[in-house]
């Protein structure tokens, strides 16, 4: 979701209500693009202390009230000096919003060296790669700036001490709080671009996914072309941007976190129509949701990353097992033939006496099919020495079939261990959780142990194994596991043997248990059956075709061969379920 006009907007309103009237007690720059304000409210507004969080990183800037505190460097940079200079124990005055831009201002009144009242205004412009952070004094003349662009880096506008500032005219754009139904009724009969398309290039600080929003309350999001839209369609839509635009103006915001597996996939300062199959988190202010949504996204980036090297280890491993297994099968296949070899030896054997001696080939009596057989000879030998050669061939392809059946028996099993820990690493979301899929590779041979673990020595502990806890709407307890010694624990001793075992049929997955508190399979709820089997089909490999097959049986029905791999299990007589690939609306708990 981009940090659009909206969250801005959002943004601002919540800024001007908390920090109005409010001193500036400290200025840390913490980072070569970021920038902490501490600030005590005033009285009236809460007092206490909060920290103002500002940073124009290209690649996310944010701003937004946090309470989290962050190092600073033990000499300040100069922006933070010319800042601490001009701010420090100023009071706010206000936080402005020029229109829908990503932009906020905040006014500051204080004392100069003379104890005359000064006003500066601090510009954070939260813009992609352009954004900045800009300090203007009462003239709106800059300062300074926490990145200065001189005329060789943009032909637009200098950001440099001394230069007027002025915002850059968005070319083609206009302010979606002034638009009238007439202007938007005409912008859509001179495009072809379809509605959502023509909202982000008409309006300032709507994104894509709003403008898509929009689209979706009108009930438009289906046209490929705005010029198509009818009169009634264009004044649908027209209805819709007003009914947002009337929320900014009054202030109504409600700020909203939209996850798919436990995962922020997006927010917004108001709610999504559009996003109402996905869960959702609804949050007091745009501070708490930013701070909130920014956290847990940089959580699973950093487990990513973490996964990165078994990732690339398992799918190596991978590759090279199957590129084994295809030659395995064919060469498997090269010795379905050795029956022939053994059927020429055994009727050469019979009617051998027969043959005439140097012939290249004889025509025999099949008695295993009643027809006639043509024998390829080796004119240089005799009938016996040829049946003789027929038996060795027979015999060695014989052995070789054994020993192939055993080979890709287990490359079979772990190319299948492979796969279910490839979807193991989708569902790590713990540094616990990593620790116990390397577990499993070191314990099957698949990595090398560390050099530390050897010994046991040096090595922390790795975390129990702790499956996704959910309690159905009936109130029963179901238990995912995240990877395959986590499906161990689970199937065989976390469950109770009439407790119900559910997986995706012929496909990795995780084992789902649906606690059945003693009760037999047809007195559980329908309902706790479809929410445990919808948990089974997202947390498997086949989440992405809506529906999957899946597989259930009381616990007591699955058995772990001998000599097995982790997670690997057998069963019969069990029952199957088409469910969706979703995660039901149930509480999870954290175990």
């Amino acid at each position: 979701m981009a940090f659009d006009g909206i969250a801005v907007a959002a943004l601002r309103s919540e800024l001007d209500r908390k920090l109005t009237g409010g001193r500036v007690y400290k200025i840390a720059q913490t980072d070569r693009m970021e920038l902490v304000l501490t600030i005590k409210p005033a009285p009236e507004r809460g007092g206490g202390q909060v920290r103002l969080l500002l940073t124009a990183d290209p690649s996310l800037p944010l701003a937004y009230l946090t309470s989290t505190s962050r190092p600073a460097p033990l000499t300040a940079p100069a922006f933070c000096m010319l800042l601490r200079k001009h701010l420090q124990n100023g009071r706010i005055l206000s936080v402005e919003q020029p229109g829908l831009e990503r932009i906020l201002r905040l006014r500051v009144q204080h004392m100069d060296e003379m104890g005359d009242l000064r006003t500066h205004t601090l510009v954070v412009e939260l813009m992609g790669k352009h954004s900045n952070i800009i300090f203007l004094d009462e003239q709106e003349q800059i300062v300074d700036s926490i990145k200065r662009i001189s005329s060789l880096v943009s032909s637009v506008r200098e950001v440099l001490p001394g230069r007027p500032y002025f915002i850059p005219q968005t070319r083609g754009k206009t302010d979606p709080l002034t638009v009238t139904q007439e202007a938007l009724s005409q912008l859509c009969a001179e495009t072809a671009k379809d509605p959502a398309a023509l909202l982000t290039a008409a309006f300032t600080g709507l994104s894509t996914q709003m403008a898509q929003e929009l689209c979706f309350r009108a009930g438009v999001s289906d046209i490929r072309s705005a010029a198509a839209l009818t009169q009634a369609q264009r004044e649908s839509l027209y209805k819709a941007l007003c009914g947002l635009m009337e929320d900014v103006r009054a202030e109504r915001f409600s700020p909203v976190m939209y996850l798919q597996g436990g995962v922020p996939e997006a927010f917004s300062a108001v709610p999504m129509e559009m996003l109402g199959d996905l869960e959702a988190e609804s949050y007091a202010s745009i501070s708490e949701l930013l701070e909130a949504f920014y956290a847990r996204r940089s959580d699973v980036v950093r487990i990513r990353q973490k996964s990165s090297d078994l990732r690339r280890i398992v799918q190596t491993i991978l590759e090279r097992d199957v590129h084994k297994y295809d030659l395995q099968c064919r060469q498997i296949r090269d010795t379905e033939k050795r029956d022939k070899y053994r059927v020429y030896g055994e009727l050469l054997h019979t009617y051998g006496y027969s043959v005439p001696e140097g012939a290249k080939a004889c025509v025999l009596d099949n008695y295993y099919t009643g027809e006639k057989l043509t024998v390829p000879l080796d004119p240089t030998l005799t009938p016996a020495q040829n049946a003789q050669r027929y038996f060795d061939r027979y015999t060695k392809l014989k052995r070789t079939n054994e020993a192939l059946s055993v080979l890709t028996r287990e490359v079979k099993a772990e190319i299948d261990q492979l796969r279910n820990i490839r979807a193991a690493l989708d569902l790590a979301s713990t540094e616990g959780d990593l620790a116990q899929i390397r577990q499993e590779l070191e314990q099957s041979g698949l990595v090398r142990r560390r050099p530390e673990t050897r010994s046991g020595k040096g090595r922390a502990k790795t975390p129990p194994a702790r499956p996704l806890h959910y309690i159905s709407s009936d109130g029963f307890d179901i238990y995912v596991g995240k990877n395959n010694l986590q499906n161990e624990e689970l199937t065989f001793r976390l469950a109770a043997p009439t407790d119900i075992w559910m997986h995706a049929n012929d496909m990795p997955g995780s084992h789902v248990i649906l606690c059945g508190r003693g009760l037999p399979l047809e007195e559980i709820p329908d309902r706790a059956f479809e929410e445990a089997a919808s948990l089974a089909a997202w947390y498997s490999s086949g989440r992405e075709q809506g529906k999957v097959e899946i597989d259930y049986l009381p616990r007591r029905g699955v058995k772990k061969p001998g000599g097995a791999r982790p997670g690997f299990v057998i069963y019969h007589n069990n029952y199957s379920i088409l469910a969706p690939a979703q995660i039901p609306p149930i509480r999870e708990v954290q175990d």
